[in-house]
Formats: C-alpha cells, sequence, structure tokens
C-alpha cells in the first residue's frame, strides 16, 4: 500500500533513536476503522502483528464487542518502531522497557501515518491514548475530557520534516477518541468506561 521508498526515508530519520523493529500498518485499503496506537512493544517487534501483546488482548475483546474483525478495520500507530530504553531489574540482567515516543520520534514516522490515512479514507479514525490524539490534533487534554465523543476536524500531516512542524489537512475527519487498551492493565475500572464508549461507536458503525 505504501511506497518503500517514503518507508525508507522514515527508517533512516529514525535511526538517530533509541528505537527498533518496524511494524507495518495492516488492513484493508478501504476499512470501516482506522486505529492509531502509539508504538509497537516487544511482542509487535518480534512478531510483526500489530496489538498482538498483553494490550492487543484488550484490543481483541474491543472489536469482538463492535462486532468486527482485524480483516475490516486499519491498524497503525503514530510510530512504527518500538521506542525503548535501558534498565535493570532488582539482581537481573539490564534490559529494554517500552517507553513513550518522543515529538521527535512521531514526526519521524509521520509522513508514514499520512499517507496511510491519505490512501485508505478511513470514514473514522480512532486514537487509543493520548499520544495518539496529539498526533492527529495537536493538543493533550486529559482523556477522560475527550473518549467516547464524536470530533469533527481537520487533522495534523507533517509539514516540514527538518523543522517537525505539523499543518492540517482541508479535510475534515471524524476522530472517534478512545482509551488505550493497555490503560485497562493499569486501572481496570476504565473497562466499564471504554465499553460504554465502544457502544457509541458501535451504534455509528450502522450507518458506514
Amino acid at each position: 500500500m505504501l511506497s518503500e521508498d517514503l518507508i525508507t526515508q522514515c527508517k533512516l530519520r529514525l535511526e538517530p533513536f533509541a528505537c527498533e523493529g518496524f511494524v507495518y500498518g495492516t488492513g484493508p485499503t478501504r476499512p470501516l476503522l482506522m486505529f492509531v496506537g502509539e508504538a509497537p512493544g516487544e511482542t509487535e517487534i518480534n512478531n510483526g502483528i500489530p496489538f498482538s501483546g498483553r494490550a492487543g488482548k484488550y484490543f481483541d475483546h474491543y472489536l469482538e464487542h463492535l462486532g468486527i474483525t482485524r480483516n475490516d478495520i486499519y491498524i497503525t500507530s503514530s510510530v512504527r518502531s518500538r521506542p525503548y530504553k535501558w534498565g535493570k531489574p532488582h539482581n537481573k540482567p539490564a534490559r529494554k522497557y517500552n517507553r513513550t515516543p518522543n515529538k521527535k520520534e512521531i514526526a519521524a514516522h509521520a509522513p508514514i501515518l499520512d499517507a496511510e490515512i491519505e490512501t485508505t479514507k478511513p470514514p473514522i479514525i480512532v486514537p487509543m491514548g493520548r499520544i495518539a490524539y496529539w498526533r492527529l490534533l495537536g493538543f493533550s487534554p486529559k482523556m477522560e475530557e475527550v473518549t467516547g465523543t464524536f470530533i469533527h476536524s481537520p487533522i495534523r500531516r507533517l509539514d516540514d520534516w527538518e523543522k517537525n512542524t505539523y499543518d492540517f489537512t482541508p479535510e475534515t475527519y471524524t476522530i472517534f477518541p478512545l482509551y488505550h487498551p493497555a490503560a485497562v492493565l493499569y486501572k481496570r475500572s476504565l473497562e466499564t468506561i471504554i465499553y460504554t464508549h465502544l457502544n457509541e461507536l458501535k451504534s455509528a458503525l450502522k450507518n458506514i
């Protein structure tokens, strides 16, 4: 779907940063929904399957509740490689841990997401979590203030690769923010709220 030249350029732009692997976005050319996450984790960069780690189990529950499958949707993320940091557990060897991508890392891979959106033209884009929301809309509210609400807005696309600046698309998109599936791992009480939001999204899918 995407130009390999574009992907190669984005990989080169990310080389100065502590990131590893590369996971392609997956899905049909005309998806019902596009889900945008933060970045792959350790499991994903080893098997190449988006949302296949611990959070992926909750993501699959999302889809089951919506009555759709991975074949119906496009799955991507703000950064297609795994940002990591080194840590040393007590009395154990040092190892890599996932971390939040920074703005320069997000900009390095921004043209990939721009191209995916332009190519697939998703009826609804679902940013999952604060990073994906910021990538698309340019600000970082508390997630509880925006999740489960339909937003009709232009979205950001990279304007200048050297300056890491963005402009906004001339087109208006329908955005439906959700909590990232990993949020449930740390706060189980969010699960009820998430499924209330998923019910809103399920109703909207009937009109697509």
